[in-house]
């Protein structure tokens, strides 16, 4: 829940596309979770964790992609500042497959995400701990991720907000790619 790509994407979708397509990308963010959860189970998270080299070819691949759609936001033209934000969103769409997958892969290849579950799976749950279990707390946390990403979309997408944000929407587009890049730069340049 803590801002990061996944919440980047989210605001992002729920500005410029609308409800639908911010709650698609949400579940997709949701499922992405799922992505961790398995190999968490499966124990290729051990060998991420004890294999360095995987871990950091994961982390260019994730700076790969965050850089890719930031680089795009930043690209976003002045023309659809004058556009209201309820216009602007019927003349862009974004396909439910795209909404999802953008939502899926920025999830997916969040190394933030597989430290996260790295932790939880190899430190905090006991190697005692039924797989049944184990798979429980992983489809919990996708179903709360989706749930509250879902949330923040409904809230960000509403006319208010985007009315509130759409007159300049092209430099809040610009911000949030400066920040997927920004975060793409931390993945390869640790602080």
């Amino acid at each position: 829940m803590s801002p990061g790509p996944d919440f980047a994407i989210v605001l992002k979708h729920s500005i410029q596309y609308g409800r639908r397509a911010a709650m698609i990308t949400s579940i997709g963010v949701g499922v992405g979770i799922l992505v961790h959860v398995a190999y968490s189970l499966l124990g290729i998270g051990i060998l991420i964790k004890t294999t360095p080299g995987l871990f950091e070819v994961i982390s260019y691949v994730a700076a790969a992609y965050l850089f890719y759609i930031g680089w795009k936001a930043i690209r976003s033209s002045a023309a659809a500042a004058s556009m209201d934000a309820t216009s602007a969103s019927s003349n862009k769409n974004l396909s439910d497959k795209r909404a999802f997958s953008v939502g899926f892969l920025t999830n997916g290849l969040n190394p933030k995400a597989t430290m996260f579950f790295l932790s939880i799976f190899a430190v905090v749950i006991s190697t005692d701990t039924p797989n049944e279990i184990k798979a429980l707390y992983g489809i919990y946390l996708a179903l709360a991720t989706t749930v509250w990403f879902c949330a923040l979309s409904y809230f960000l997408s509403s006319r208010k907000v985007r009315v509130f944000i759409g007159a300049k929407g092209y430099w809040f587009d610009r911000f949030m790619g400066l920040v997927l890049i920004l975060l793409a730069i931390r993945l390869v340049i640790p602080v």
